[in-house]
């Protein structure tokens, strides 16, 4: 199982990773590491390749999953039955994880400074431009400037074609004083009127440093170009989904 961790200073006690399609038991559309149930994959196929990220986490006790809505809603991980109806969650208790999947869209995870609080959201554009991260960041309910956030990977801004109506609720719905740094995550593209490439991690960016968190790691990353590492809806339709995880572990030595 390979992963990606992300190249940030987060505290010892916080475990953050991304994982990609290589290895697993899945096959099919949906060759490799499947973390999702709910898109036509054997259950049983998703049970072994969830069974091997547990160990990857042998500290934590509990997958907060979500049933993720392409919304801003965001709940305390562990703390319903099921899987709620969210974009994101927060914890503050070890051993419970937050988890989001994704195949293009941009999963986004935060840590407090000292480790005590953390997060994992699913910005795909529609919740971006609702205000998931922000609502993240209020759900945390400490000092935006005591977070730090890591941008896992997503389709990039050469690959994520939009169109103008995408662009139009970004401008909307755009930070205070940032309408000229949105208007420039969106390049027109030629010979295409009316049609644009979206930069995700610049829009995520800017929504972090407008919430007050300016240590922002991570971009650079494509789901859609790199079909041996990743999965993506854009490019195949009907595929599997990674998982960008974080947990607080338990101090063990207590």
């Amino acid at each position: 199982m390979n992963i990606i961790s992300p190249n940030w200073p987060a505290p010892e006690n916080i475990v953050a990773f991304s994982t990609t399609r290589e290895g697993g038991h899945s096959d099919g559309v949906y060759r490799g590491l499947n973390m999702a149930q709910h898109v036509g994959d054997a259950c049983e196929k998703v049970g072994l390749n969830r069974a091997e990220l547990t160990l990857e986490l042998p500290a934590v006790t509990a997958i907060a999953w979500l049933t993720q809505t392409h919304g801003r809603e965001v709940v305390e991980a562990g703390n319903s039955s099921g899987t709620p109806l969210a974009d994101a969650s927060w914890a503050s208790a070890p051993g419970v994880a937050c988890a989001v999947m994704t195949a293009d869209c941009l999963p986004v995870l935060l840590c407090s400074k000292n480790g005590n609080k953390i997060a994992a959201a699913h910005a795909g554009w529609r919740g971006l431009a609702q205000g998931v991260l922000e609502a993240c960041v209020v759900a945390m309910a400490i000092e935006p400037s005591d977070i730090m956030a890591w941008l896992g990977p997503a389709i990039g801004p050469d690959a994520f074609e939009v169109g103008g109506d995408v662009r139009e609720q970004f401008l909307a719905n755009c930070p205070a004083g940032q309408h000229t740094a949105v208007l420039q995550c969106f390049r027109g593209r030629e010979n295409k009127s009316g049609f644009f490439l979206a930069d995700l991690y610049a829009l995520a960016r800017i929504r972090l440093n407008s919430a007050g968190v300016s240590e922002v790691f991570g971009g650079g990353l494509c789901t859609y170009t790199d079909a041996s590492r990743f999965y993506s809806y854009r490019r195949d339709g009907q595929t599997g989904r990674m998982a960008t995880i974080i947990a607080k572990i338990p101090d063990l030595n207590r």
